[in-house]
């Protein structure tokens, strides 16, 4: 997909795979990729004006959730775009710029889930009826272009739409930054950009833009 946003692939290009021999995740971690998930990704070619890049993560997230609960079950979201069901890992969602794009990759254990990665994990199949992921990719298509739509008009209602599908307020986090420091704090919302606010245990806020987030 990359070499397609570089020679000038149009917004709302989707590649979808059957499986993948060396699925990635964020940080390079390995993404296990069998038959019957879903492994697909966008392209969206950002404009002066718009809100930031970097806020497409929420947009991924709440198209992803809304399709997903399509098919009969209810996730939970945790910031940035994670997908949980009962605490177990449905998704993951990567977003990487190239130029002046953003290639958005979804991946969605639809058939299945690996079950020795030392953290919860689960699929759609466990809790209802696992969808076609060909049918599965025609409803998330058509729900993320609605709220890049959206987006393109102000962050508000995709940060709104967020918050409603989340954890509730207070819930214990703790956020690992690329310094390798971490935070623990309670969940505070988001603010106007769509970064977390963790509220400390002196009852002051941090404010934080990047990290990895676990539930306590």
């Amino acid at each position: 997909m990359a070499e397609l946003a570089q020679s000038g692939a149009s917004e709302g290009l989707w590649l979808r795979a059957e499986r993948q021999n060396a699925g990635k995740g964020r940080q390079g971690r390995a993404w296990d990729s069998p038959a019957g998930n879903l492994y697909i990704s966008t392209l969206v070619r950002v404009r002066p004006g718009e809100p930031s890049p970097a806020t497409l993560a929420l947009v991924a997230a709440v198209a992803l959730e809304e399709a997903v609960s399509l098919f009969g079950v209810q996730p939970m979201l945790k910031w940035p775009n994670d997908l949980l069901i009962d605490g177990a890992k449905l998704s993951g969602i990567l977003l990487e710029r190239v130029e002046d794009a953003v290639i958005v990759g979804f991946g969605v254990n639809l058939a299945q889930h690996p079950d020795d990665l030392g953290r919860p994990a689960t699929s759609v199949a466990a809790h209802a009826p696992a969808p076609d992921p060909e049918i599965f990719a025609e409803t998330l298509a058509e729900i993320f272009a609605r709220w890049l739509s959206r987006w393109r008009e102000g962050i508000a209602p995709v940060r709104d739409r967020w918050l409603a599908r989340a954890h509730p307020t207070g819930t214990a986090l703790t956020a690992r930054l690329a310094d390798g420091s971490s935070v623990d704090g309670l969940f505070d919302g988001l603010d106007p950009q769509g970064a977390l606010i963790l509220r400390l245990a002196d009852g002051t806020s941090r404010v934080i833009h990047a990290g990895d987030v676990f539930l306590l």
